[in-house]
């Protein structure tokens, strides 16, 4: 994921409300969202590259998502795939405490990154630029390619989006895919410096990107109600653009 922006524990109805868009270059090969045959008990996409995935929830409840943070200075040889701290938190018996924990002692070896992982119960998050493992409490946030809540343009704008969504207590699939579709591009002047070329820094800086050889590949929404029932839904479209090439939905009860 590129961009994620959700609600956690804020809302009477919906105690997470999840959207988020996957970024990737067009030419690599991933597989839509769906229980995996050899972890039924897991609904993800995949990455057909390196066998991880970007954002997944179980049958227990727990979910996680992770995004890139960008930093062109980091260099690593050889790193492991950072989609697989997803699948392993996915697949553990551990608490999000103890997965975390024991996270930091091996978290140099990947290239930069921002975990999000738990459940309704306890939420962590933990990028290896920080260091620190944070416990959210009740809040909207967001997160794209630098550390949680950074505010850059896109992410203040899919923060406000959906505050005004939560405001208006209208809260479906629909309007949170909207939300994804914004491909407005940042004032030059609102730009971060993330150390890439200012032209490319713009090409990114929508919620949803469109440019020659990398862009929104996907977006997901995850919605689970008080009484814990799931909505998974996923758009995937063709490359550069946002005609959506297949979509798909899941509902399922979290198991106790």
């Amino acid at each position: 994921m590129c961009l994620i922006v959700f609600s956690y524990k804020q809302d009477s109805h919906y105690p997470l409300i999840f959207a988020a868009n996957r970024d990737e270059h067009y030419e690599r090969p991933s597989r839509a969202a769906q229980f995996w045959d050899q972890s039924p008990n897991i609904l993800a996409g995949r990455d057909l590259k390196a066998g991880g995935t970007w954002m997944g929830i179980n049958k227990q409840g727990e979910f996680s998502a992770i995004t890139n943070y960008r930093d062109p200075d980091i260099e690593k040889d050889n790193p492991p795939s950072r989609g697989q701290l997803v699948l392993n938190f996915l697949q553990t018996d551990q608490n999000v405490r103890t997965y975390l924990s024991k996270l930091q002692s091996y978290a140099d070896q990947y290239m930069g990154f921002n975990l999000l992982a738990g459940s309704l119960d306890q939420l962590g998050y933990y990028s290896n630029q920080q260091g620190n493992i944070l416990f959210l409490d009740s809040g909207l946030y967001g997160l794209s390619n630098h550390l949680l809540e950074t505010s850059w343009p896109k992410v203040h704008r899919a923060k406000n989006k959906l505050h005004r969504i939560i405001q208006d207590d209208s809260i479906t699939p629909e309007l949170l895919f909207d939300l994804l579709a914004d491909d407005r591009e940042a004032p030059d002047k609102e730009l971060p410096d993330t150390g890439i070329p200012k032209e490319v820094e713009k090409k990114v800086s929508p919620i949803f990107i469109k440019s020659d050889g990398y862009g929104t590949r996907c977006s997901t929404v995850l919605l689970v109600d008080h009484n814990r029932e799931v909505t998974f839904a996923e758009r995937r479209f063709k490359p550069g653009t946002m005609d959506v090439e297949e979509e798909n939905r899941y509902e399922f009860t979290i198991e106790k």
